[in-house]
C-alpha cells in the first residue's frame, strides 16, 4: 500500500494489513451469521409471501413478512459489506500503482482511509449481532424503572435513568413509547414503564437488568451530604402476540382505573383512563396511562402483562439450568450490577464485567454501549463454559 503523504498531514497506517484483517473478519461473519442459510431462507420466505392466500391467516402473514424483513436486512448487510470491501481493495491497488509511478494521490488515500474506517465500524456492529443468541433478542423491549432505597434522591435517580435510556435509544435510532410514569412525592419518579422499539433492543437492554447505584452529594439535603441511592431496571421482550406461550385467566386479574398523573395529552387528569392490572397468582402489576382511552390502555397493559408473565416462565426455566451450573446473578437491593459515583470522585463501574470509565456525564447521556457489549461477551463466555 502506498505510504501516506506526510505533506497532507496523514499519519502512517498499514492500510493493506487493515484491509486483509477486514476481509478475514467479514469471512468469519459470513460463516457465523450463515450467509448461505440466509440466502436459502430468504428465497423460501419470498415464495411464501407471494402466495395469494397468505393473508387468510393474518397472524401467520405478519410472522412471515416480519421474518422476511429481518432476513432480508441481514442478507443485504452482508452483501453490501462484501461489495464495499472489494471496492476498497480496488482503491488500494490504485493507490499502490500511483505510488509506484511516483505520483501518489493524497485524496485517493484519504478516501481509502475513510472506507477502511467505515468498514471497521460496520463489522463491529455485525460482530455484536453474533452475541444475540436468545429467541427474542432481536425484539422490542419493555423496560421498567423503580426507585429503591434513598428517598427523594432515589426517585430523582429513577428519573435520571429514564433519561439515560432515552438518550441511549436516540443514539441508536430506536424509538421510545412511554406507557406509565408515577411521579415521586417531591421530585423524580417512583416508577416508569416504557417500550424501546428497534431491532435488538431487548438483546441490548437485557444487559441492564438489575440494581443501579448512585453516589453523589445530595441536592435535596440542606447540608449537601453524600447520599447513596438505588433504582432497579427490569426488562422483558415485547411481543405482539403471546397467546401460544401464555394463557391469562380473567378471573386471576384485578383491574383498577384511575386518573393519569403524568404527561400524556389534553385528556390527562380529566378522565379515569389509566389502567392498572394486577395478576393475582404472581402479584405482577402493570400500569398504562399513555393511550387515549381506557380501552386502549387496558389492551396495552394486557400485552405488557403477557410479556412479563412469559419472561417469568423463561426465567424459571433458566433458574433451573443455572442451579445445575451453580451460577446465578443476584439483583436484589444492595447487590447492584453497576455503580455511578459523582462524589468524592467520578466513576461508573460495572461490577459484573469490571468495565469502568471516569466520564460519568457521557454515560448518563446515554453512552452505554461499552457496558452492554462487555456484559453480552461475559454471558457468552459463561454459556460456553457451562456447556463445555
Amino acid at each position: 500500500m502506498a505510504p501516506p503523504d506526510r505533506a497532507a498531514g496523514l499519519e502512517p497506517r498499514d492500510l493493506a494489513g487493515e484491509l486483509e484483517s477486514l476481509a478475514t473478519r467479514l469471512k468469519e461473519a459470513e460463516g457465523y451469521l450463515g450467509l448461505e442459510d440466509l440466502r436459502r431462507r430468504h428465497g423460501e420466505l419470498e415464495q411464501v409471501a407471494a402466495r395469494p392466500d397468505l393473508w387468510e391467516d393474518p397472524g401467520r402473514a405478519r410472522a412471515v413478512t416480519t421474518e422476511l424483513g429481518r432476513v432480508g436486512d441481514d442478507l443485504a448487510r452482508l452483501v453490501k459489506l462484501r461489495a464495499d470491501l472489494e471496492d476498497a481493495m480496488v482503491l488500494g491497488e490504485l493507490c499502490d500503482e500511483a505510488a509506484a509511478a511516483g505520483t501518489p494521490e493524497p485524496a485517493m488515500e484519504r478516501e481509502l482511509r475513510q472506507a477502511v474506517d467505515d468498514l471497521g465500524r460496520r463489522l463491529d456492529d455485525l460482530e455484536l449481532q453474533s452475541l444475540f443468541t436468545g429467541d427474542y433478542d432481536d425484539r422490542d423491549a419493555v423496560v421498567e424503572v423503580h426507585a429503591g432505597a434513598g428517598g427523594t434522591d432515589a426517585q430523582d435517580w429513577a428519573e435520571m435513568l429514564v433519561r439515560m435510556y432515552r438518550r441511549w435509544a436516540e443514539r441508536r435510532g430506536f424509538s421510545i413509547e412511554m406507557d406509565e410514569a408515577t411521579e415521586g412525592q417531591e421530585a423524580g419518579l417512583l416508577s416508569a414503564t416504557f417500550i424501546v422499539k428497534g431491532r435488538f433492543a431487548y438483546g441490548l437492554l437485557s444487559a441492564e437488568r438489575g440494581v443501579h447505584r448512585l453516589v453523589r452529594m445530595s441536592p435535596f439535603d440542606a447540608q449537601h451530604r453524600r447520599q447513596t441511592s438505588f433504582a432497579s431496571i427490569e426488562v422483558v421482550p415485547f411481543l405482539e402476540d403471546l397467546t401460544d406461550e401464555v394463557e391469562i385467566d380473567e378471573k386471576d386479574l384485578r383491574i383498577d382505573t384511575y386518573r393519569s398523573s403524568g404527561a400524556g395529552g389534553q385528556h390527562v387528569n380529566k378522565t379515569d383512563s389509566a389502567v392498572r392490572i394486577t395478576h393475582l397468582p404472581t402479584n405482577t402489576v402493570v400500569a398504562v396511562q399513555n393511550e387515549r382511552s381506557q380501552h386502549q390502555n387496558k389492551a396495552k397493559a394486557m400485552q405488557i402483562l403477557a410479556a412479563k408473565l412469559a419472561e417469568r416462565k423463561r426465567a424459571e426455566r433458566q433458574a433451573e439450568l443455572e442451579s445445575l451450573s451453580g451460577e446465578r446473578t443476584d439483583t436484589s437491593w444492595g447487590n447492584q450490577i453497576r455503580s455511578y459515583v459523582l462524589a468524592p470522585y467520578q466513576q461508573v463501574k460495572d461490577h459484573r464485567t469490571q468495565v469502568e470509565t471516569g466520564n460519568v456525564e457521557a454515560v448518563l447521556d446515554g453512552d452505554l454501549d461499552a457496558f452492554m457489549e462487555a456484559e453480552l461477551h461475559r454471558r457468552r463466555e459463561r454459556g460456553t463454559r457451562a456447556t463445555a
